[in-house]
């Protein structure tokens, strides 16, 4: 987010050797200097909030593992675990209420087991109540309401939507997915002009003020492009409009992220309640048989175990392991014999579709664990950094009433015809791709136009009145 100024204020003249040829991209310099200028100073408060909400919650995952202690960890580890059926039966007799959705039995040695209870009173239509069991005992340790393949807990949870949409809902995600449309333009403008800069105008030592601070933001900025420029594309490939589009390219491509089919194809009638009813996810063989079933086929930990949906589903087992290694293989079980009908690798994803599960775990901060999350957290500080430099060089950019005085307009007249239009072309296809990239472009270029013209009428007017008082 580098924010250059006039030659007069910031650079002092220099030799012939020290100054960069023109080149044929030199003229995209004062457009690219207006562009980064005007997104920075219009988008940064988006990003603002996305940096410090991501903030919190990369730090949230070791929060929640102190605050949730008690519930997701057993005081005593035994010698057996007991079986899933009889931990889920102890969590149904303590919360008879709703329906069994899942079950993630305990995972490791300490860990409580996590029996999913949907259509709970009281609970979000779009959350779960876990309760947590422990699976040496079959004691209820506590219950708690959960959110996303990730097993959110309230805290977790809470930032989690606060990032995403502000608690506003579908229309507060447009914030996010702003701030994701504009992170790449502004950080790939940022580079441009920090590297088409005399490479005596990048120095620290020795300066001060509005230079010092130039030298600062554009120091910091190029140290974090990379980053941003991964959690803009990652952040874009679940927002509600550009995510879309997304998806869209991915399954014409053959590239969408494939599912376990879950049809089983018999009777199961008289093989216990549908999930969907009520029951206790004990269907057929039950869930003990089914497990077995799982962890023949190779499934480890982490698990989770989704009862049938109807009298024509099977049980659907599943890896939720997002570390790396990824964990992602499933089976559907079928649940009148207990055979597996069903097989789903991980290794056996499109290429796209591993790329777009790791950029989103690696994004969430789950995909190498609490480095993961500093690296993210080290990445929100420095956003906010550069977004404090550079409202500060607005500050420092002001000469009296000239205070944050942009760029002039025109810059675009001065971009050679051979590379303007290729340009246009590129960013109208991004900007169709990316709609909030490529709508408030267009209502910033319709504005500064009008507003351009306005300006150009004033001058004229006030240099034909003053014309007119000099006439005899």
């Amino acid at each position: 987010m580098t924010i250059t100024s006039s030659p007069d204020t910031d650079e002092a003249p220099q030799s012939a050797e020290s100054a960069p040829s023109p080149g044929r991209w030199a003229p995209l310099r004062p457009l690219i200097l207006r562009l980064h200028f005007y997104a920075g100073l219009l988008v940064a408060p988006f990003l603002l909030v996305a940096a410090t909400t991501g903030f919190l919650y990369a730090g949230s995952f070791q929060a929640e593992k102190i605050l949730y202690a008690d519930e997701m960890t057993v005081p005593d580890v035994g010698d057996t675990k007991l079986p899933i059926s009889e931990q889920v039966a102890a969590a149904r007799e303590a919360h008879p209420e709703g329906t069994v959705s899942a079950v993630r039995p305990s995972p490791e040695a300490d860990a409580t087991t996590r029996v999913l209870l949907s259509g709970v009173p009281g609970v979000h239509e779009d959350h779960t109540l876990a309760v947590f069991v422990d699976p040496y005992t079959a004691e209820v340790r506590g219950s708690l309401e959960q959110y996303g393949s990730t097993g959110a807990l309230p805290l977790r949870t809470w930032i989690d939507e606060f990032h995403r949409d502000l608690h506003l809902g579908e229309s507060g995600r447009l914030y996010s997915e702003l701030a994701a449309s504009w992170l790449w333009v502004i950080a790939a403008g940022g580079l441009v002009l920090w590297f088409s800069r005399r490479r005596a105008l990048r120095k620290l030592h020795g300066t001060s003020g509005r230079r010092r601070t130039l030298g600062l933001h554009g120091t910091v900025g190029v140290w974090a492009a990379a980053g941003f420029f991964f959690l803009s594309a990652t952040g874009l490939t679940w927002s509600q409009y550009a995510g879309a589009n997304i998806d869209e390219l991915r399954t014409s491509l053959g590239h969408a992220t494939p599912s376990v089919s879950a049809t089983s194809g018999g009777d199961h009638g008289g093989h216990g309640a549908a999930a969907g009813s009520g029951g206790t996810a004990e269907h057929g063989v039950g869930l003990d048989k089914v497990l077995a079933a799982a962890r023949a086929e190779g499934l480890g930990d982490p698990v989770e175990i989704v009862p049938p949906a109807d009298a024509s589903s099977a049980y659907v087992v599943k890896q939720v392991q997002r570390s790396w290694p990824e964990k992602q293989d499933s089976v559907a079980i079928d649940p009148a014999t207990g055979e597996v009908t069903d097989v789903l690798r991980f290794a056996d994803y499109p290429v796209l579709a591993k790329l777009t599960r790791w950029g989103i775990d690696l994004h969430t901060g789950v995909l190498f664990g609490l480095v993961n999350q500093i690296a993210l957290m080290l990445l929100a500080l420095s956003l906010i950094l550069l977004i404090v430099l550079g409202y500060r060089m607005w500050w420092q950019r002001g000469r009296g009433s000239a205070f944050g005085r942009p760029v002039p307009r025109g810059a675009w007249a001065q971009v050679p015809p051979q590379i303007l239009v290729p340009l246009l072309a590129v960013v109208a296809v991004v900007g169709y791709f990316v709609p909030l990239l490529g709508i408030p472009l267009a209502a910033f270029l319709v504005v500064d136009v009008i507003l351009g013209e306005i300006a150009h009428r004033r001058g004229r007017r006030t240099y034909g009145s003053r014309s007119g008082t000099a006439a005899p």
